[in-house]
């Protein structure tokens, strides 16, 4: 019996991958210098999932490809509001501070190369953003993944208080 891998895809959502670092280390032996690649990868299906993944290889496509399986091994759901977020946050990840504000239909994304992908990946297409602090790749992209995943709807908002969710959004 044949097994169709084609069909396996087809029923699969589309996610879209982004490449947000490529890093070229080396290490010098008694033969010469030893390269290594590490990629920093972003991937999310543009409907409010998204994940991160970092892969290191001796190849640069081998490294993209561990990148974006370990993203997908990390997909997270993040709360929207459309097309953009409920509400401002701050997100920190080590010396990473990322501020992500809500935006009207119409702004696009205004924020950095880390911070864009991730926006793009994860749907988001009005929002503003800033890098505070660090602007190392690694340390932006968790930051902004820990402030998507603190954001907090208003039903959750409403729940938590023992309100209505009228009362909360006025």
């Amino acid at each position: 019996m044949a097994y169709n891998r084609a069909s396996e895809k087809d029923n699969a959502p589309e996610m879209i991958e982004r490449v947000v670092y490529l890093n070229r280390v080396s290490k010098t032996v008694k033969g010469g210098r030893v390269m290594k690649f590490s990629a920093l990868v972003v991937v999310g299906d543009g409907k409010g999932t998204v994940g991160y993944g970092l892969g290191k290889a001796a190849e640069v496509s081998e490294a993209i490809l561990k990148g974006i399986a370990n993203a997908k091994k990390n997909l997270q759901k993040v709360v929207l509001a459309e097309t953009t977020i409920p509400h401002e946050v701050i997100g920190i990840f080590g010396a990473g501070k990322v501020l992500l504000k809500p935006a009207p239909v119409g702004t696009g994304v205004l924020a950095g190369g880390a911070v864009r992908a991730v926006m793009e990946a994860a749907g988001i297409s009005n929002i503003r953003a800033k890098c505070l602090r660090s602007n190392n790749p690694q340390n932006v992209v968790k930051a902004t993944m820990q402030g998507l995943l603190s954001l907090r709807g208003p039903e959750e908002v409403a729940r938590i208080r023992g309100k209505s969710v009228e009362e909360i959004v006025g």
